[in-house]
């Protein structure tokens, strides 16, 4: 788990230093900064989406995954929980609209989560206690909290708290899932992933709205279906 409290760490020290900047950003340079943000995720996203191994099977994860996460209405939970922590922690008092905090706080862990490191690097500690992979991560998360705190606000230095409960689940379970974590199976989960956050980033250039949260399940329809094969 130290990977994963290094990495939850680096996210709240890049936050708190974030918001020493907010407010400073001209207004003429807050926008191109966001967007300048906005571009790198869907970068982000494309190099692991070219990471695929069976394209039908990413497709076909990304469909039905995201007929999951729309039934079990992912993204409304993940909002109403950033809610009451703006509420319980911030004392605001949201109205239900999406709030500058909800903005940062569902962002970045999508961002944080919805990715090839935190997968592997999460399977890593757990089998190998090889911290390496999430002190890379956690070097990286730190400096773009950084940038997004200054544009989005405290909500960002809370996303640490699903980045910790998502990463350290992923590791407590690597032993038990050791014999299905092949180079293929993670190579398709960083694609799906990799699709979702070109997702997220086409939704922060406002290019096009979608429930992004919602397609999260698509990540580990790969790793069943490879489950299935191994058992079979």
């Amino acid at each position: 788990m130290l990977g994963t409290i290094v990495n939850a760490g680096a996210i709240i020290l890049g936050g708190i230093v974030g918001l020493l900047f907010k407010g400073k950003i001209p207004e003429l340079y807050h926008k191109l900064v966001f967007d300048s943000l906005s571009l790198c995720v869907v970068l982000i996203g494309l190099l692991n989406a070219f990471k695929v191994e069976n394209l039908l099977l990413v497709i076909f994860s990304l469909v039905f995954g995201s007929i999951i996460g729309q039934w079990l209405n992912l993204e409304k939970r993940l909002e109403n929980f950033s809610y009451w922590i703006e509420k319980k922690f911030i004392k605001a008092k949201p109205n239900g609209e999406e709030s500058a905090f909800s903005k940062g706080f569902v962002t970045t862990t999508l961002v944080y989560c919805v990715g090839s490191m935190a997968v592997v690097g999460s399977f890593e500690s757990g089998l190998s206690g090889n911290h390496s992979t999430l002190f890379a991560k956690s070097a990286l998360d730190g400096m773009s909290a950084v940038l997004f705190a200054a544009s989005l606000g405290f909500g960002v230095a809370f996303s640490s708290i699903p980045v910790f409960l998502y990463q350290g689940a992923l590791t407590l379970s690597a032993s038990a899932l050791k014999p299905f974590i092949t180079e293929v199976a993670i190579a398709d989960m960083s694609a799906a992933g990799g699709l979702i956050i070109v997702a997220l980033g086409l939704k922060m250039l406002e290019i096009k709205k979608m429930p992004v949260a919602n397609m999260l399940p698509a990540i580990f329809i790969p790793l069943i279906y490879y489950a299935i094969l191994y058992l079979t």
